[in-house]
């Protein structure tokens, strides 16, 4: 069923993109709709954040919670739990589609669905997902508590995950495919004070085993080939991510990465009136400070845009 409402612009998407173009999208009086899944995202599974400028060591679900309060002090209307199935562009506006069958209608879009967890793809991935394999410890960590787990990637996700975890595991192992550690130096100093963690390079999971739950983990040694089959707790995923991108497949131009490419002046996608913002285009680095700047660039070109229409 369409939603008879004509909006000025709709805000796909709940980060720190989404909210801050949501600001400044209510501060130019637009008529707006923000339309998101939840108000968790990648900063909500976070641990500590210290590169936010005014907010040193800001737990991450504590900041996307004020981002979402001062969101919610405009006037603004928001539908939470809600994910968007397809966009479509007729002559002069856009259909939005959520997977709960409802459609609205507006003048102007902006993306900011962010990334979603990059898979394993290896076997017993999908089976054990909830049953021990999780691709969040802000979230799951609790229930680990006196268990043993391995974290799969060594860049800055998977450390912070293994200091998630020792707070309640036994004993965390971080497994790393290549020769080397990515994450940062700061994190990796924290890491090596925890007697808890055990980091192993040239190491790729190779299959998760069990029953009803994670039991055993198969991995390779890189460099001997050898193969070895491990009783675990629990699997943390944490291989990186990919731009939730898929409902605007037909709409917009994408780099190898799948990313939205945009001008970044604007923030405008290969689609005039359709705006991406964030870690789901394709700028280079990846941040919560930029991804909020990029929203309130976005909007400020969404009302210009709107502007030149009237």
């Amino acid at each position: 069923m369409v939603n008879n409402n004509l909006y000025d612009l709709i805000i796909i998407g709940g980060g720190p993109a989404g909210i801050t173009a949501g600001i400044y999208a209510a501060r130019k009086k637009l008529k707006t709709l923000l339309i998101t899944e939840d108000f968790v995202g990648q900063v909500g599974r976070t641990g500590q954040v210290d590169n936010y400028p005014g907010f040193f060591g800001i737990i991450g679900q504590d900041l996307i919670g004020k981002f979402k309060d001062h969101l919610k002090k405009f006037e603004i209307e928001i539908k939470e739990g809600e994910k968007i199935s397809k966009v479509e562009k007729s002559e002069k506006n856009f259909l939005v589609k959520t997977e709960k069958g409802e459609k609205f209608l507006t003048k102007s879009v902006i993306v900011t669905t962010g990334r979603d967890p990059r898979p394993l793809e290896v076997p017993g991935e999908k089976e054990f997902i909830g049953k021990g394999l999780s691709y969040c410890s802000i979230c799951d960590s609790p229930f680990f508590k006196d268990k043993s787990v391995a974290v799969i990637g060594g860049g800055n996700a998977g450390f912070e995950a293994a200091l998630d975890l020792a707070k309640y595991a036994k004993r965390i192992f971080i497994f790393e495919r290549s020769d080397k550690i990515t994450a940062d130096e700061l994190l990796q100093e924290q890491v090596k004070k925890e007697t808890k963690i055990q980091v192993h390079l040239n190491k790729e999971l190779k299959k998760i085993e069990g029953k009803d739950k994670v039991q055993d983990m198969v991995y390779q040694d890189l460099k001997t080939s050898k193969t070895f089959q491990v009783p675990i707790d629990g699997v943390f995923v944490q291989i990186g991510s990919v731009p939730a991108t898929a409902f605007v497949k037909n709409l917009v131009d994408f780099n190898e990465k799948d990313e939205i490419k945009v001008d970044f002046q604007t923030c405008q996608t290969s689609t005039p009136g359709m705006f991406a913002a964030g870690d789901v285009n394709d700028g280079k680095w990846k941040q919560i400070i930029i991804a909020a700047g990029e929203g309130c660039r976005a909007a400020l070109a969404a009302y210009d845009y709107l502007e030149k229409l009237k």
